[in-house]
C-alpha cells in the first residue's frame, strides 16, 4: 500500500493547482481523476464555452456588422462541425499540457473513481493508497429535474457534443450557464427561447445591470419567458413539445437543461469519514478549506464558496502553501471576486450589488453612479447595443464597494478595477484617473451620480 503526503481527488483546475503547488514544496503527491484532466472548466465549461462565445461573436459580426465598415461578405457559408473539431483539438492539447506539468512536478496520476475507505485511506481501481492529507475536489454535475420527458433534454455538458446547429432551441434556467448558452446560440442565428421561473435571470447579480442585459437580449431577438416552468416534455416525430406552467406549449428542435449543478459527492464514501455536508450535499468547510475531519479538505464546486475556476485555483494553491510551505495563515481572500458572465455583450461584476449594499449599510451612506452609452463598436451601425456601467459607493469618502457593467469589453476591463477595489479605492481615486479615450473603460472614471 503506497503512502503519500497529499492525495488529491479530482483533476480539475483547483485540484491540479493544489497538487502542483504541493509537489513544488517537496510533498509526495497523488492525483486521482475519474475522466479527463482539467475538470469541468477545461472540458465542458469555461474554456470551450469561451471558444464558442468567440465563434458566435465572429459569426454575428460578419453577418450583421461588416457591411457598415465597407466589407462585402458575399459568402455566408459556415461549417459548424469544423469549428467544433478545431475547438476539441484545442481542448485535447490543454489536457496534454496539464499532464506534462504534473509529470514535470513529479505528481503521480491515477485515472479512476476514488472512494474513501476511512479518514486516511483511498481506494481506486481496487488499489488502496494512504494519504496524510486528502483534498476533495471532484466538482459538480448538471441537474436534470424530475418531470415527465426530462430525459430528452441535453445538459450544459451535452451542449459541447453538438455537431450541428438546431433551428429552434429552448434553454431552461436563469443562471450564468443558461444566459451564456442562450447568447451563443442566438448569435449563431438560432431561434432561442430562454425559460425561467422567476422575474429575472441572474438573480444574485445587481438587479439594474441584469435588467439592462435582458433588454439587450430582447433587442437582439432572443425570446425571454419569465415566470414559466417546463412541467412536462413530449417527444414528437420532429423535435419536442415543452408544456409550460401557464398552460401554453413551445415546439423546439432541442432543449437544454441549465437549472443548476450538484456537488459530485455521492460516490466518495464520505459516510466512512465523518465529513459533513449540508442539505444540498455541499461539503462544509471553513475559510482555510478544512472540513470537520482533521486532514481532509475540500474546495471548488463541492463547497459553498463561489463556483468559479479562479476561486478554486486560489483555494488550492493557498491550501498547499499552508500545508507544505509553513504559511500557517494562507487562505483565499474572497472579499472582491471579479465575475464575468459571457453573455452578448458580457456582464461583469465585483463587490456588492446595490441591493446587497443597501441591506448592509444605511441608505444615507450609499451613493450610486451610473453611465449608459453606445460603445465605439457601433459607431457606424444603425443597430446599437448601449452599455450600462455602475458604481456603488459607501461612506463620506465614497469607497467603491460594488462595480457592475454590461457592455462591450466588460470581460477584459474588469480585472484592473478589482485590484483597485481591493486596495480600498474611492470614487475620488477613480475621478483622479486620466481616462483613455475613446474606450468603454473610461466611463468608470468619468461617472456622474445616479438620479433618484
Amino acid at each position: 500500500m503506497q503512502s503519500f503526503d497529499y492525495i488529491v481527488i479530482g483533476g480539475g483546475s483547483g485540484g491540479i493547482a493544489s497538487a502542483n503547488r504541493a509537489a513544488l514544496h517537496g510533498a509526495k503527491v497523488l492525483l486521482i481523476e475519474g475522466r479527463y484532466l482539467g475538470g469541468t472548466c477545461v472540458n465542458v465549461g469555461c474554456v470551450p464555452k469561451k471558444v464558442m462565445w468567440q465563434g458566435s461573436e465572429l459569426f454575428h459580426q460578419m453577418m450583421t456588422e461588416t457591411k457598415a465598415y465597407g466589407f462585402d461578405v458575399t459568402s455566408q457559408d459556415f461549417d459548424f462541425s469544423t469549428f467544433v473539431a478545431n475547438r476539441d483539438n484545442y481542448i485535447q492539447r490543454l489536457r496534454q499540457l496539464y499532464q506534462q506539468g504534473l509529470d514535470q512536478n513529479g505528481v503521480q496520476v491515477v485515472f479512476g473513481l476514488a472512494r474513501l475507505k476511512n479518514q486516511q485511506e483511498v481506494v481506486v481501481n481496487g488499489e488502496s493508497y494512504i494519504g496524510k492529507h486528502i483534498l476533495l475536489a471532484t466538482g459538480g454535475a448538471p441537474v436534470i429535474p424530475e418531470i415527465p420527458g426530462a430525459e430528452y433534454g441535453l445538459t450544459s455538458n451535452d451542449f459541447f457534443d453538438m455537431r450541428e446547429l438546431p433551428k429552434k432551441v429552448a434553454i431552461i434556467g436563469s443562471g450564468y450557464v443558461a444566459v451564456e448558452l442562450a447568447g451563443v446560440l442566438s448569435h449563431f442565428q438560432v431561434e432561442t427561447h430562454l425559460i425561467y421561473r422567476h422575474d429575472h435571470v441572474l438573480r444574485s447579480f445587481d438587479r439594474e445591470t441584469v435588467s439592462h442585459l435582458e433588454e439587450l437580449y430582447r433587442k437582439e431577438g432572443l425570446h425571454l419567458h419569465p415566470y414559466q416552468e417546463v412541467q412536462s416534455v413530449k417527444k414528437q416525430s420532429q423535435g419536442y413539445q415543452l408544456n409550460l406552467s401557464d398552460g401554453s406549449f413551445l415546439q423546439v428542435d432541442l432543449f437544454i437543461w441549465a437549472v443548476g449543478r450538484k456537488p459530485m459527492t455521492d460516490s466518495l464514501g464520505l459516510e466512512t469519514t465523518g465529513v459533513r455536508v449540508n442539505e444540498q450535499g455541499y461539503i462544509q468547510v471553513d475559510e482555510y478549506q478544512n472540513t470537520k475531519v482533521a486532514g481532509i479538505y475540500a474546495l471548488g464546486d463541492l463547497t459553498c464558496q463561489p463556483h468559479l475556476t479562479p476561486v478554486a485555483i486560489k483555494e488550492g494553491r493557498q491550501l498547499s502553501e499552508r500545508l507544505f510551505n509553513h504559511q500557517v495563515d494562507a487562505k483565499a481572500d474572497l472579499t472582491y471576486v471579479p465575475t464575468v458572465v459571457f453573455s452578448h455583450p458580457p456582464l461583469g461584476t465585483v463587490g456588492l450589488s446595490e441591493e446587497e449594499a443597501r441591506q448592509k449599510y444605511p441608505d444615507e451612506l450609499i451613493t450610486v453612479y451610473t453611465s449608459q452609452f453606445n460603445p465605439m463598436r457601433y459607431a457606424l451601425l444603425s443597430h446599437k447595443l448601449p452599455a450600462f456601467f455602475k458604481l456603488v459607493c459607501v461612506g463620506k469618502k465614497e469607497q467603491v464597494i460594488g462595480l457592475h457593467g454590461v457592455g462591450e469589453g466588460m470581460d477584459e476591463l474588469l480585472q484592473g478595477f478589482a485590484v483597485a477595489m481591493g486596495l480600498g479605492a474611492t470614487k475620488a481615486d477613480f475621478d483622479r484617473t486620466i481616462a483613455i479615450h475613446p474606450t468603454a473603460a473610461e466611463e468608470f472614471v468619468t461617472m456622474t451620480r445616479k438620479k433618484d
